[in-house]
């Protein structure tokens, strides 16, 4: 038996990743699909609500430069654990809410060092079947972030996430989708990127390849968004 169906959505605070993940969970759900979402986060929110409590700015000026990073690594990691675990044990097709990657941009964009050593840790995490990158200019994101009310993002930290995202090593294999569209314009993008790999879905398992933007692996069907050429 092949591993689970993976299908990740990343990008920057505000690109509707959240969103776009436990809705496409629902709707592969309806379709018939033994489908579950999974929030792979680093926990920012409560630290940074912790921070506030205790009288400092965020997260990193409570525990320091160094100390949050593994931190947040580390709690990025159980979560992960937890989603491969759960996955392969209920053979649920995983719906995930960031991946890997997610570490090691927001450390790029901080300037956090011990980026190599996240990223040899985080190797032992499957790569998922399709990874899509929703692609949300800076301005649009940070209207987002300040309409939920929760937090807030300088225009110049989500730029850097941005281009943080762009140089990551495998950002060739991943597949861009248009962030800054309406939520029902990006949930149909994102159904046609699913939809070239339905044979997998529905079987719930990877037996060989990976979706790749542009490329056609062995063991995974043609569809008519992910393999546009752009």
């Amino acid at each position: 038996m092949g591993r689970p169906v993976m299908i990740a959505l990343v990008g920057v605070d505000g690109s509707g990743k959240t969103t776009q993940a436990k809705a496409l969970a629902e709707r592969l759900r309806r379709r018939g699909v033994r489908a579950r979402y999974f929030e792979n986060a680093g926990g920012r929110p409560l630290w940074n609500r912790l921070a506030r409590a205790l009288g400092r700015a965020d997260g990193v000026a409570l525990f320091g430069r160094t100390v949050y990073p593994a931190l947040e690594a580390t709690v990025r990691a159980l979560a992960m654990a937890r989603t491969v675990a759960v996955a392969r044990l209920t053979g649920r097709v995983a719906v995930l809410d960031r991946w890997t990657w997610c570490q090691d941009v927001i450390m790029a964009a901080r300037g956090d060092r011990g980026r190599r050593v996240v990223r040899a840790a985080y190797s032992v995490f499957p790569r998922p079947a399709v990874v899509c990158f929703l692609a949300t200019s800076p301005e649009v994101a940070q209207r987002r972030v300040a309409a939920r009310g929760i937090d807030t993002e300088e225009l110049a930290h989500l730029r850097a996430l941005d281009a943080a995202y762009r140089a990551v090593p495998e950002f060739g294999s991943f597949v861009p989708l248009d962030g800054d569209g309406t939520p029902d314009e990006v949930a149909a993008a994102l159904d046609a990127v699913v939809r070239g790999v339905e044979p997998s879905v529905r079987r719930g398992v990877v037996r060989r390849g990976v979706v790749r933007r542009g490329v056609v692996r062995r063991g995974v069907k043609k569809g008519p968004f992910l393999y546009r050429r752009r």
